[in-house]
């Protein structure tokens, strides 16, 4: 079973949107509670997919990525580790997107997902509904290499293009773990 790592309302009103969560002591003190009671009742671990953020709160006392990778650690859960949110969150805020892979316990991820994003007064927008980005195939490429193989999905939810370019996209992101999971030739 997958949720998203996110709030998405208070007080009884749901806001419809997956909102980031602070990366404090005591979300990751809460949070670790909560999916231990989850993976209780389910008799297994529970996976989370990150989200892509466009602010961040003055309370961070830790980068996403060291929150997740801490939470992973506390609660013994895995990872459906959305490529496309890292790399949006990154263009967001101005952070390293290999760095926030490079930190994730490679262990603990299970799955990638990949997606497109349209841009929207200066911010990227996590849409599904774009094709994947050069950008984002790269990075898909660097946590391949990284974390080792994975199985990733495409995601689509709007402007659904004809299923020979949808085929292509699925071509791009064989091709991409192939050449991730070669073994490397040394030079003579």
């Amino acid at each position: 079973m997958s949720d998203h790592l996110c709030w998405t309302g208070a007080s009884g009103r749901n806001l419809h949107d997956l909102l980031p969560l602070p990366c404090t002591e005591a979300a990751l003190r809460h949070l670790t509670a909560r999916i231990a009671q989850v993976q209780d009742v389910l008799g297994r671990r529970l996976v989370l997919e990150n989200v892509s953020s466009y602010v961040s709160f003055a309370t961070d006392e830790m980068s996403e990525h060291a929150f997740i990778a801490e939470l992973l650690r506390r609660s013994d859960c895995q990872l459906l580790l959305d490529v496309n949110n890292v790399y949006v969150s990154s263009v967001n805020h101005g952070f390293d997107a290999t760095a926030y892979v490079d930190a994730l316990p490679r262990e603990r991820v299970m799955q990638i997902h990949l997606a497109g994003h349209e841009v929207q007064d200066g911010y990227l927008i996590d849409t599904h509904d774009h094709p994947v980005c050069d950008e984002v195939w790269s990075l898909y490429d660097y946590t391949l290499r990284c974390l080792g193989p994975k199985p990733t999905t495409i995601e689509r939810d709007d402007h659904i293009p004809p299923l020979q370019a949808l085929i292509d996209e699925l071509g791009i992101a064989r091709r991409i773990a192939a050449q991730a999971s070669a073994p490397l030739e040394l030079a003579a």
